[in-house]
């Protein structure tokens, strides 16, 4: 009894000096059953259950260590299991920091203990052992087991573990992706098995009846013949014994008459008789006996021809020939100016080795031009053709059995040639351009489409783009934004698709570009390289007289859009001319101004001066002009329905005509003595235009 209280108080007095709190009391059955439950469901719950339960584990054995070691040195009777108790209560102690750090949980430990037990983990498993793939502790590589390991830190061989773990998961998942792909290839497999195993069947059934049916025929012939030849020859013998039959009857007839003529007793009858008789019987033996048989009992060896028979059944092997393909029509906007795309169908379950595609241009002549492709696929791009051309195409599909009828034809038409903008023609103004453009084909086109492009100010790139689509005829009117830049460019389009861009056009819209019409020029008046210098030569006065009823002038092609549009002239001193508007149809024979189609400013030098007239139907004001202008503007205001004249170069007002324009007008210039005209466009409309 003395020992075992002594020993409870040592250990209570060595729990009291440490400051620690008691540890815990050793686990229950139930509890060390719960700790092993959640130890081999670790998977289900987080790490410090697990370790809670694996710390309890340890501290049971340990217990049962001790009281075993205790039995080995001979420490017998209840003293014996107190002091075993009580050491194990000691040691208990002791490792119960290291038990902490290995996640024991209990609510009697306190957090000091837990924040050391924490510390301890972190320490103990920080590095890991490549060699022995398990974490250690840095101590075991300094001076443990570990030394001469390979070792690196624990987050990084988690990473690296981790990457791996995802490598083979990505290995994983593509080898699942091919089996499934594999499963579902084996399925089309099973089912294209059960399809040519009919197709097969039937193959096989139609040639054996072919064959049956040959073989019928063939037996139907031959019989037909031999019975042929059986009636021939009963024909022969039946003929041959008539005739034998018929001369018996003669031989007897004869014998008869010539037995009753011996047995004549008159002289004279019998001589009558036998001299008759005997011509007879002359002429019946003349005639040969035939005693040959006509024809032979045997029969004609006949040898059946097997060979048709020998095909169809050699032939059942083989495929069938396929069927005619069907040619699709062509599908719109899949085709270049110089290549096409042609598709086609096999409607039948036919095997096809490969296809004869043919082609030829649609007007050549039959057979003439025909190409002939051979492709595997049912789809073909040809190259090497010619822009906004029609095509004839059929197509025929071939094995080893042979090559099928040809398809339908189909007509597949080039996409067109990009066409060519008339650069020189453009019209514009501050709103609007009028475009105009050639085709690059001879055939038609089914329309035209246009694409701008705005400019941005840093670095000319293009900002903005619109489309203009199904312009039928070669010109649009395209209505823009002032004081902008654009790039300017024309597709056509056929059933068959668009043609490639043409080349751009610039245009800006600060001011009026127009071009003169040289179709309305004088036979005198010659237009220089630049478009926009008119010159008139000196010519022989009998020359001036023959086309002095006609105005040396031409006119301009303004674009039809309303609004301002303005131009300047630059003139000489010492030239007489005439510029200002005029209607598109204004007479040509006469002088303009001298109408009421035509609004001018005219220049002439008088012996005193300078004389300036603005003439509209032969009427003109009484207005002086000091300063004779060189460079002279002209505006056009549609909205305000004014036509001005200035002076550019002092931003002087000349004269203004008001009248309301019942048409669009078109810039108009002439010259009355040789000289020169130069028209400047594109420049925006001065701010000193501007009129009350």
């Amino acid at each position: 009894m003395s020992s075992r209280s002594g020993s409870r108080r040592e250990h209570e007095t060595s729990d009291r000096s440490t400051g620690h709190s008691a540890s815990p009391a050793v686990p229950e059955s139930s509890e060390i059953e719960a700790g092993g439950l959640i130890f081999y469901h670790m998977d289900l719950y987080g790490s410090k259950e697990r370790e809670s339960a694996l710390s309890s584990e340890k501290f049971h054995s340990s217990v049962k260590d001790q009281s075993r070691s205790t039995k080995q040195w001979g420490l017998h009777g209840e003293a014996s299991q107190d002091e075993d108790e009580s050491k194990a209560r000691a040691k208990d102690d002791a490792e119960s920091p290291i038990r902490s750090g290995e996640g024991l949980s209990s609510s009697g430990i306190s957090d000091e203990w837990n924040s050391q037990a924490v510390s301890e983990e972190e320490e103990s498993g920080n590095v890991f052992c490549s060699t022995c793939k398990i974490p250690i502790r840095a101590f075991d590589k300094l001076f443990g087991e570990h030394k001469d390991h390979e070792v690196t830190k624990l987050p990084n061989a988690m990473e690296s573990e981790k990457e791996e773990i995802h490598k083979n998961m990505c290995k994983l998942e593509e080898q699942i992706a091919q089996m499934e792909n594999f499963a579902s290839h084996l399925e089309e497999i099973f089912i294209t098995v059960e399809e040519n195993f009919g197709r097969q069947e039937e193959n096989f059934e139609v040639h054996y009846n072919n064959a049956v049916q040959v073989l019928a025929q063939k037996y139907e012939e031959q019989l037909e013949a031999l019975g042929e030849e059986k009636r021939q020859k009963l024909e022969a013998l039946y003929g041959q014994l008539v005739s034998c039959g018929e001369h018996l009857d003669t031989c007897k007839e004869l014998t008869d008459t010539t037995q009753e003529l011996y047995l004549e007793n008159d002289k004279a009858n019998f001589m009558k008789a036998a001299i008759t008789m005997v011509d007879r019987l002359e002429e019946f033996l003349k005639k040969e006996v035939d005693l040959e048989l006509s024809t032979v009992p045997d029969f004609e060896e006949r040898v059946i021809d097997f060979s048709e028979v020998e095909q169809l059944m050699n032939s059942i092997n083989i495929i069938p020939a396929p069927c005619a393909p069907v040619i699709n029509p062509q599908a719109p906007n899949v085709a270049t100016g110089t290549s096409l795309r042609v598709c086609w169908s096999l409607f039948s379950d036919d095997t096809v080795e490969c296809y004869q595609l043919c082609y030829k241009t649609v007007n050549s002549e039959s057979g003439k031009g025909t190409h002939t492709l051979k492709v595997k696929e049912t789809y073909c791009t040809i190259t090497n053709l010619l822009p906004n051309t029609q095509y004839e195409f059929w197509v025929s599909a071939l094995n080893a059995s042979g090559i099928s009828p040809p398809s339908e034809r189909a007509v597949y038409v080039t996409a067109p040639s990009p066409p060519t903008i008339k650069s020189k023609k453009i019209r514009s103004c501050e709103n609007a351009a009028l475009v105009c453009w050639e085709s690059g084909d001879i055939n038609p086109v089914d329309s035209y489409t246009v694409e701008l492009s705005k400019l941005a100010d840093e670095g000319n790139s293009d900002t903005i783009t619109e489309s203009i689509v199904g312009i039928p005829n070669c010109e649009v009117l395209i209505h823009l934004q002032p004081t902008q830049s654009y790039h300017i460019c024309v597709r056509a389009l056929n059933l068959g698709g668009s043609s490639e861009r043409s080349d751009p056009v610039l245009i800006h819209t600060t001011g009026t570009y127009f071009c003169l019409n040289e179709d309305t020029a004088h036979p005198l008046l010659a237009i220089l390289d630049d478009g926009f210098t008119i010159h008139a030569e000196s010519l022989p006065e009998h020359t001036l007289l023959s086309v002095s009823h006609r105005c040396i002038g031409i006119l301009g092609s303004l674009i039809p859009f309303p609004g301002k549009h303005y131009w300047e002239v630059e003139v000489e001193e010492d030239t007489e001319y005439r510029i200002g508007v005029a209607f598109e149809n204004t007479p040509r024979h006469g002088y303009l101004g001298a109408n009421n189609s035509s609004w001018c400013m005219r220049h002439i030098i008088t012996p005193s001066r300078h004389k300036y007239e603005f003439l509209h139907s032969g009427m003109t004001p009484d207005i002086r002009i000091t300063l004779p202008p060189r460079r002279i503007g002209i505006l056009l205001d549609y909205e305000n329905c004014r036509l001005s004249f200035f002076n550019a170069d002092i931003a002087q007002h000349l004269y203004t005509f008001n009248s309301h324009f019942q048409h669009y007008v078109h810039p108009c210039f002439a010259l009355e003595t040789p000289g020169i005209l130069r028209i400047l466009t594109g420049t925006a409309v001065p701010p000193w235009t501007a009129l009350p």
